[in-house]
């Protein structure tokens, strides 16, 4: 067999190479001119308030090519946006990018004396609230020399053990409202609307814990206020708040 007739031409390489360019300078002018121009940010998830803050943390890029707009530059953009744990992108040419936000979910009020602040479920800080008396939201108390800015995430004893404990209580829609949560070296208690507690302990097991306290709820027959301490979930020790006797 004749190898070099199976080898492309002259003309074939220089029209292939000729083609090349071509793709590679539209690819380039498309980029730098307005032919894919962004003029529209469409999010989806989240809610209301955290679309807005996307569409207008993305505001700066209007006008650029979409192909400029890539997933680092998203990231950089929505970072600073509270209510947003992450988000993935698609470009919809020729001038509309399209967002799907995943939200941090909020699980906590952290109070500060008057002051307070709606907390996710990974302890960062999404927004002030200038009226706390209207959120259902469980309430954490933290000294007034702790440090708290939206946006960012909070340090355990500032509140974010109390968070990363209702995290999995919401998860499973634990019975009974929670208010309060109680936090310390080596406590984690709820207090129920109910008045009764849950001790959990330290934030070790806490699915487990959760589980057990849950079934111990359902089986109680009494309205009473109760304590259910489940630090050592296999023996969880039921009492009488105002007895303190086990059963």
């Amino acid at each position: 067999m004749d190898l070099r007739r199976l080898a492309p031409s002259g003309p074939s390489i220089a029209l292939g190479l000729a083609l090349l360019a071509l793709g590679v300078g539209g690819f380039i002018g498309a980029r730098q001119t307005s032919v894919f121009a962004l003029e529209r940010v469409e999010v989806q998830g989240g809610t209301p308030r955290a679309r807005a803050a996307v569409r207008q943390a993305l505001a700066p890029e209007l006008g650029r090519s979409l192909l400029l707009v890539d997933g680092a530059l998203i990231q950089r953009r929505l970072a600073p946006v509270p209510e947003v744990r992450s988000a993935t992108f698609d470009r919809d040419f020729p001038h509309t990018l399209r967002i799907v936000v995943a939200p941090e979910r909020p699980v906590l009020l952290l109070r500060r004396g008057k002051d307070g602040w709606v907390v996710s479920a990974r302890g960062r800080v999404l927004r002030q609230v200038r009226n706390t008396r209207v959120s259902r939201l469980p309430r954490a108390w933290v000294p007034r020399d702790a440090s708290i800015s939206v946006g960012t995430i909070l340090a355990r004893e500032d509140g974010a053990a109390a968070a990363a404990a209702l995290a999995p209580a919401a998860a499973s829609q634990f019975p009974g409202h929670i208010r309060f949560v109680k936090t310390g070296d080596k406590e984690l208690t709820f207090v129920l609307a109910s008045h009764s507690e849950v001790r959990l302990g330290d934030v070790g097991d806490l699915r487990l814990k959760l589980a057990v306290a849950r079934k111990i709820f359902g089986s109680l027959t009494e309205s009473t206020p109760v304590y259910i301490d489940v630090s050592v979930p296999e023996r969880p020790v039921v009492g009488s708040l105002d007895s303190q006797v086990e059963g």
